[in-house]
C-alpha cells in the first residue's frame, strides 16, 4: 500500500490567493516537496505557502534545473521521482507545491505523470493562474463575448507568432524575458494594445504600458505581457 500524491497550486505570488484546500492538504500530508532551480536557492512556490505550513520539518527541497537539456532534465526528474516514490511506499502522503495552477506549464505535470504510471493515487488541487491574477490586477478582460484568447510560453521560440496574432483577439505571453526584443517587435508590428506586469502581487510589482521603455536584459522571470487588438 502506498501513500497519496498531491499537486498543490499556490497561485501567482500573493499568499492570500492560495486556496484553503491547498493549505489544509499541505498541513495534512507527511512530506511537502518544495521545488527549487538551484540547490540552496530556495523555492518561490514554498515561499508563498510558507506562512501557512505548521510543521516546517516536513518540507523537503528538490532541485529542478532551469535548462532545455533533455538529458539533464530527465536525470533530475527521475532522481526526484525515485525519492518521492520511496516516501509514498512507506504509506506516507506527499504534496508537491507549484506556482500558479499545476496544469499550466509546470514541472509538476512531468512528475505527476511518472508517479501516476507507478499506480499511485494522485490528486491535483488547482491554483489561480498568473495570467488571471494579472488581468484582475489590471482590470483588463482576457476575453469577452465571442473573443478568442491564446496563452503563449514566450520563453520558447515563437516563430508562428504572426499567425497567432492574426487569428486571436487576446494574447497572453508568459515569461517573455528570454525573447523579449523579438516579441516586442512583433506586437508593435501588429499595432496591439499591450501592457507588461512584472511580479504581480509582490511588493515590488511593476506595471509597464510602454514596452519600448522596457530594458530587455532586466526583465524578472515572473513577468507577462497581455496584448489585445485595438478597438475590440
Amino acid at each position: 500500500m502506498t501513500g497519496k500524491f498531491y499537486g498543490l497550486g499556490v497561485g501567482p505570488g500573493d499568499p492570500e490567493l492560495i486556496t484553503m484546500k491547498a493549505i489544509n492538504i499541505a498541513n495534512k500530508v507527511d512530506v511537502l516537496i518544495a521545488p527549487e532551480t538551484v540547490i540552496g536557492k530556495g523555492s518561490i512556490a514554498y515561499d508563498i505557502i510558507n506562512r501557512y505550513v505548521e510543521n516546517k520539518e516536513k518540507v523537503r527541497f528538490q532541485t529542478y534545473p532551469m535548462t532545455y537539456n533533455t538529458q539533464e532534465l530527465g536525470f533530475s526528474w527521475n532522481k526526484n521521482v525515485k525519492e518521492i516514490l520511496g516516501i509514498l511506499q512507506q504509506n506516507k502522503d506527499v504534496a508537491f507545491v507549484t506556482l500558479g495552477d499545476p496544469m499550466i506549464y509546470s514541472t509538476y505535470i512531468y512528475i505527476m505523470r511518472l508517479i501516476a504510471e507507478m499506480g499511485v493515487m494522485v490528486e491535483t488541487v488547482p491554483g489561480i493562474t498568473s495570467f488571471c491574477a494579472s488581468a484582475s490586477r489590471l482590470n483588463i478582460p482576457l476575453a469577452e463575448g465571442n473573443e478568442t484568447i491564446v496563452i503563449i510560453p514566450a520563453a520558447y521560440e515563437c516563430d508562428n507568432l504572426d499567425d497567432i496574432i492574426n487569428q486571436c483577439d487576446n494574447i497572453v505571453m508568459m515569461k517573455p524575458s528570454k525573447n523579449f526584443e523579438k516579441v516586442a517587435k512583433k506586437l508593435e508590428k501588429h499595432n496591439l494594445s499591450t501592457v507588461m506586469i512584472q511580479k504581480c502581487g509582490y511588493d515590488d510589482e511593476k506595471i509597464i504600458r510602454d514596452l519600448k521603455s522596457v530594458d530587455g536584459k532586466n526583465i524578472p522571470y515572473l513577468s507577462m505581457i497581455i496584448a489585445k487588438k485595438k478597438g475590440e
